[in-house]
């Protein structure tokens, strides 16, 4: 099975600071570090390492041609990828606090820029039962979806940054839905109370009587992870560590859990597995600074675990 990753690519621009700021506030950032970024990279290098045979699509301006560089550098296939002349690669500017939290401002660029012309060369090249992942950083999801749905890829949908575009979206066509909490609620017309505790189960219940014909996996931050197609559930703790930064802990979840599932199909055993791993390289990925750089590994990830 090929995975097609068809994701934005960014140049992330973070800043250090003691705290995030606030309306009318200036502050002083203690650093400034260029890193590579964007949803659709870091999944694409969390894919790449855990052992997938991942491809990239997607646009980037002639100033993100190192972005492509570290792709490769992960194992993953860049044919896909298209180089734009007329506008620069989309970039995001983020604020890391002193206690490892973050707020990111995204700039679309050349992610803004996918036409459809790319979109049917790129999923000519893929046949039924290959898996598609989509967030939610791109232009045209609509026709990426329906193009697949067509030609019979499994779909997975991270519905992040979660707005319009994602409730617009056929979504009776998505196999697996990979969210948190948060996004769980907006795609399901509610809003919860704010420092109210998530009902993980409540939630999965209710995305699996939306969309029957899909397997959820659901992050609860520190309540852990829960999967759930209909026949089979299994929920996941969390590896506690000292978070440094958490700018790519859900893009590694959703890479190491798809990449094994590319390796062993849908059994419990594999399923429990894919959430074990996932949920170890995403906490090794929050104790380091910076996001597609912070992706560990596998064989990191296996002596994590059993150190754990």
């Amino acid at each position: 099975m090929k995975v097609l990753n068809f994701g934005s690519l960014n140049i992330d621009y973070v800043y250090k600071v003691d705290h995030i700021v606030k309306r009318g506030e200036t502050i002083s950032s203690e650093s400034l570090n260029l890193y590579s970024g964007g949803k659709g990279l870091n999944q694409s290098v969390a894919l790449g390492k855990a052992g997938a045979e991942v491809f990239h699509a997607g646009a980037i301006g002639e100033d993100g041609s190192f972005l492509v560089d570290i792709l490769k550098d992960a194992g993953v296939n860049t044919d896909c990828v298209s180089v734009l002349s007329d506008v620069r690669t989309g970039n995001a500017i983020i604020q890391n606090d002193k206690d490892g939290d973050n707020c990111i401002i995204l700039y679309g660029g050349a992610n803004q820029a996918i036409e459809k012309d790319q979109i049917d060369k790129v999923l000519s090249g893929f046949e039924r039962g290959d898996l598609l992942i989509l967030q939610n950083e791109i232009n045209n999801l609509g026709y990426i979806v329906e193009r697949a749905h067509e030609a019979g890829m499994k779909i997975v949908l991270n519905p992040s940054p979660m707005d319009d575009k994602i409730r617009a979206l056929p979504l009776e066509y998505i196999d697996y839905f990979i969210l948190n909490e948060i996004e769980a609620a907006q795609i399901l017309g509610e809003c919860g109370n704010e420092g109210e505790a998530p009902d993980g189960e409540a939630l999965i219940a209710k995305l699996s009587e939306k969309f029957p014909h899909a397997a959820i996996v659901l992050t609860l931050g520190s309540e852990g992870s829960v999967y759930s197609d209909g026949e089979t559930m299994v929920r996941q703790p969390i590896f506690k560590v000292k978070a440094v930064d958490t700018t790519a802990a859900g893009d590694t979840f959703t890479g190491y859990f798809f990449a094994e599932l590319t390796k062993g199909g849908m059994s419990f055993d594999t399923i429990k597995t894919a959430m074990q791993k996932a949920a170890a390289a995403s906490a090794i990925a929050v104790s380091r600074q910076g996001a597609a750089p912070s992706i560990p590994m596998p064989d990191e990830v296996e002596e994590f675990i059993r150190s754990h």
